[in-house]
């Protein structure tokens, strides 16, 4: 029943969309329909990181690692590695691997990939996450050698996001045509794609790993969700991406289909800038985290499908610290604390927040701190003005701010060191010794003193208070009950990890 319903929205859907490429001759039946909030705004891997981008090209193109389900860092590109020093690491690539013109994958276009991204006139804005590497080499014998700055244990979990492009190809095409037409050696070769309609990929035959269970897949970008809801429940989709817990309640009471949820390595926080009047004396900062409720932020307004956390990490990252608790809930204790703290207090406090955030949230914390005697105001702007606020000097900064920060890396790291060290602008945080905290935890080698290191950070965070951390965000899909599929902390949607039940 729900492929003939497929098949009737395929002829209607036909009428207005006109396939391109080998898809074109598919039957609907033998594609796999994603329906994603946007289109990606590239499909290069070294130009983009936002989520609608990473779904499309991650089954483009390999990486120099990956990892599984289960989360653990394993080989994809790269089948093995040695760490010859702590600045040194050698990687031996795969011989049997050909990008989708059916040229050969060698240790070059590794080289190069690395190079590329690391470029500063590149411009990726990946960059931050691998700065670390200052050389990329081809060996004798054609392995891959990488040198860091420094020891730098994050390096596994940053190279897991590396993507292997073509040097050949992409020197030919140049920047924008490969853009458009990337060729990579992944799962899914790309087809066609319908600017702000949709990306069609076709699945590669010749894959050197597992195959694709879908002859075709089509990412179409809805931004609508109350859309891609009726797109599922009508069978004219099989995955959905950005569901929110009363859209899931709507899947949970339709036929054949189900919400299908991961707490993924984003944590929720809310950002005090420590440099604004009032907010520089750390009783008020504490009072801020005093007032606020985790456990009914998540269980009344986000469905229980979030985590309440105590530290600026999640249970999925190397750095989270089992049994740490941070500020706890006392809205008594926040009184008295901005009782001491006095006049200062009681001036309005700005609170920055976009769009894209779930307001309910933001309107929540904001009436937790009006609960304890704080004034806070909620200024509204578009994601890019938010950004640039965010990242603007420390005194020009808003006093609070509502944030989800993820590095896709699984690694404190990745969170830790660009919200708290002084040279990122991110931070509004300017103290030696936590830079030398930061500093030692991401180059200590050794994994029980790192995990020292990063305890004695959170101590820091709990004491101090910069952030406030709220919870471990969920990330929340509709799909099909007759896809098979588990979603992972890394929000990644490898085709050729899904299959229909039988």
């Amino acid at each position: 029943m729900r492929l003939v319903t497929r098949t009737l929205f395929a002829a209607l859907f036909a009428a207005t969309t006109t396939l391109a490429g080998p898809l074109a001759a598919l039957a609907d039946a033998e594609r796999l329909v994603i329906d994603l909030v946007d289109e990606p705004t590239s499909l290069d891997p070294h130009l983009q990181w936002n989520p609608d981008s990473y779904y499309v090209y991650r089954n483009i193109f390999d990486n120099l690692l990956t990892r599984d389900d289960e989360g653990e860092i394993i080989p994809q590109i790269a089948t093995e590695w040695e760490q010859v020093s702590d600045t040194e690491t050698v990687f031996t690539i795969r011989d049997d691997v050909t990008f989708h013109d059916g040229s050969p994958l060698t240790a070059e276009d590794v080289v190069y990939s690395v190079k590329r991204i690391t470029d500063p006139e590149f411009g990726s804005p990946q960059l931050s996450q691998f700065e670390s590497i200052t050389n990329a080499e081809v060996l004798e014998d054609g392995r891959v050698k990488l040198t860091t700055a420094t020891g730098y244990p994050a390096l596994f979990a940053q190279l897991v996001k590396l993507s292997i492009v073509p040097k050949a190809i992409v020197e030919e095409m140049g920047r924008e045509a490969f853009n458009l037409a990337p060729v990579g050696s992944g799962p899914y070769k790309f087809d066609s794609w319908q600017r702000g309609v949709e990306v069609s990929l076709v699945r590669n035959d010749d894959y050197w790993g597992d195959a694709g269970a879908f002859p075709a897949a089509v990412f179409r970008a809805v931004p609508d969700a109350s859309t891609r809801v009726a797109n599922l429940t009508s069978g004219a989709s099989d995955l959905v991406v950005g569901m929110d817990p009363d859209l899931a309640a709507q899947l949970e009471a339709a036929d054949g289909v189900s919400p299908v949820s991961a707490l993924t390595e984003r944590v929720a926080y809310l950002n005090v800038n420590r440099n604004k009047p009032g907010l520089d004396d750390p009783r008020l900062r504490k009072a801020i985290a005093h007032a606020i409720d985790r456990e009914l932020l998540v269980e009344g307004l986000l469905g229980g499908f979030d985590n309440p956390v105590g530290q600026m990490l999640t249970p999925a990252h190397v750095g989270w610290i089992e049994g740490l608790e941070g500020v706890p809930y006392d809205p008594d204790a926040a009184r008295a604390l901005i009782a001491e703290v006095g006049e200062p207090a009681t001036r309005p406090f700005s609170f920055a927040t976009s769009p894209v955030f779930d307001q309910r949230i933001v309107q929540a914390l904001q009436q937790m701190l009006g609960e304890v005697g704080l004034t806070v105001n909620i200024e509204m702007t578009d994601m890019a003005t938010y950004l640039q606020k965010s990242q603007s000097p420390p005194e020009q900064a808003p006093d609070l701010g509502f944030g989800r920060w993820s590095c896709a890396c699984q690694d404190a790291d990745g969170v830790l060191y660009p919200l708290l060290h002084s040279s990122s602008s991110w931070s509004r945080v300017h103290d030696d010794d936590l830079d030398n905290l930061l500093e030692s935890a991401r180059s200590e080698m050794d994994p029980d003193r790192r995990q020292e290191l990063y305890g004695q950070i959170h101590e820091w965070i709990a004491e101090e208070v910069p952030q406030v951390p709220l919870y471990q965000a969920a990330i929340i899909y509709g799909a099909s009950d007759n896809l098979e599929w588990t979603p992972t902390p890394n929000e990644s949607l490898f085709l050729n990890r899904m299959g229909w039940s039988e």
